[in-house]
């Protein structure tokens, strides 16, 4: 197979017939019955091999761009490995030391960033195995930052090439005696690398790339499921599930209440006039008796009306569901019953006024009284949860899903969700790529209606992120994307 020299070589553990055998596994990969990549795809690249006694004295071999002259630094995107004495190469994604020139564009652009960060992620889960696998700087451009000194100390082996080429390193994996994972982490790097110059993996490979593409494309966009989100509400009380529009949040909450809480709950809802009276509680108008007429009284807020029901049966959670609960200023609401919020702390406050039973002038929250909000990340019209509010709830994001498009939209449904995910993936900056359309948009199962659906729910939602500028970077791949659904 032709990855098989370069896994060899990878673990060879010295430099014997170092130049050699990185020509033999370069030659491998393209073309042939047993290459991965088609044989033109090698004119995308050259090989540069250093040993020992190469000028930075740090021996290497690297996939360059083949306008790079045959000697001295080298600029652009490349792939290396770097030989130690004694132990594996370290596998890595590297900046030349002459700059960024012919693949500014490429290194510049959201998405690769992503998908290195993505790659490095999934690979560090599975193959790490307690211990630090992988790294991924956050911006491959900046070049004036070196990997971090926690990274260079933890792989300690490779010290000297951090010291040369820190700076220029900005994806890694760390490979250990697995050779199985050494070879998915080269499959994952190479794949991504030609992709990125326009090639895929020819047929015979085609379909372990998708199962490694596919491994990193969850660490991108992971996916959540109802029962994640209950074990999380028994361990941390306190939930928030964050993500774009049309992502099932909503939905995942009111199914929890319904199943695993037996409906033993309720489902509220903040918007900007929310009060600390309306959620803890305060005084309301109330009907006196006798000729006193109308007058004020204390009245128990929702979180004050949930934890006396949860109270009241305390053999059984009680879920209360907040939807939109980043619409409302939650500091100003919570005041200070935000203390209160400390999963496993029996903590107490006073009240200005007496409540009557369960609390009277005191409240607590019952530990069978779970919270979970939803929160839209593409409202903008409102402020982000603040810091102390955050420590307080565990959050957790829900991303959109190709697998329930595949489950229920039309092959139309799924090419819309297909292109429309790939344009935000590549182009969005993280602050956007919060945006992206949830599955839910995409679920038609019938051609016409799909059309009409995309048209009348889809579009109006790209041309308002238009006009408020939140996708002001990306701006003309989303305009080609209206247009191809107003041609549908």
């Amino acid at each position: 197979m032709s990855l098989d020299l370069l896994v060899d070589l990878v673990h060879l553990g010295s430099m014997d017939d170092w130049q050699e055998r990185n020509t033999a596994a370069f030659d491998g990969l393209f073309g042939g019955s047993g290459g991965r990549y088609a044989g033109r795809a090698k004119d995308e690249f050259a090989l540069k091999v250093r040993g020992a006694k190469s000028d930075s004295g740090v021996p290497f071999s690297a996939y360059i761009h083949p306008s790079n002259p045959k000697s001295g630094s080298y600029s652009g995107l490349s792939f290396v490995l770097f030989p130690v004495p004694d132990g594996p190469c370290l596998v890595a994604l590297v900046v030349g030391t002459g700059g960024l020139a012919p693949d500014h564009t490429i290194l510049g652009r959201p998405g690769h960033a992503r998908k290195a960060q993505a790659i490095c992620g999934w690979l560090g889960k599975q193959y790490g195995k307690g211990r630090m696998a992988t790294w991924a700087k956050q911006d491959p451009t900046r070049t004036d930052i070196p990997v971090p000194k926690e990274v260079c100390l933890e792989m300690a082996e490779y010290k000297s090439v951090f010291g040369r080429y820190g700076n220029e390193i900005y994806a890694l994996y760390r490979p250990s005696e697995d050779r199985a994972a050494t070879r998915v982490a080269l499959a994952a790097f190479l794949d991504f690398l030609l992709d990125e110059r326009g090639y895929k993996p020819m047929a015979g490979a085609l379909k372990s790339a998708k199962e490694i593409a596919a491994g990193w494309a969850d660490a991108l966009m992971p996916s959540v499921e109802a029962g994640d989100v209950g074990a999380l509400l028994e361990r941390r009380l306190f939930v928030v599930v964050q993500g774009p529009p049309g992502t099932g949040k909503t939905r995942l909450a009111t199914g929890l209440l319904a199943g695993a809480y037996g409906g033993f709950g309720q489902s509220i809802q903040f918007h900007p006039n929310t009060t600390y009276e309306n959620f803890i509680g305060g005084l309301a108008p109330a009907m006196g008796s006798g000729e006193v007429g109308l007058q004020f009284a204390p009245a128990p807020g929702f979180l004050m009306a949930a934890a006396a029901r949860a109270l009241a049966e305390p053999s059984r959670k009680f879920l209360l569901h907040i939807d939109e609960i980043n619409r409302a200023d939650l500091g100003k609401i919570l005041g200070e019953a935000v203390f209160l919020l400390e999963p496993g702390v029996e903590r107490s406050i006073s009240l200005p006024y007496d409540f009557g039973a369960p609390f009277h002038k005191t409240f607590s929250l019952p530990p069978n009284l779970h919270i979970l909000g939803t929160m839209n990340s593409a409202d903008r019209s409102i402020a982000i949860v603040d810091v102390a509010v955050r420590r307080r709830f565990a959050f957790v994001s829900m991303w959109p899903r190709m697998a329930v498009v595949q489950a229920h939209g039309c092959a139309l449904m799924q090419e819309a969700f297909q292109k429309l995910t790939e344009i935000f993936v590549e182009h969005a900056t993280d602050e956007a790529f919060a945006l992206v359309p949830g599955h839910s948009y995409f679920l038609e199962s019938d051609d016409a209606e799909a059309r009409r659906a995309l048209r009348v729910n889809l579009a109006p939602l790209l041309e308002e992120y238009l006009a408020q500028g939140y996708v002001g970077g990306f701006a003309e791949p989303i305009r080609g994307y209206l247009q191809w659904l107003r041609a549908l």
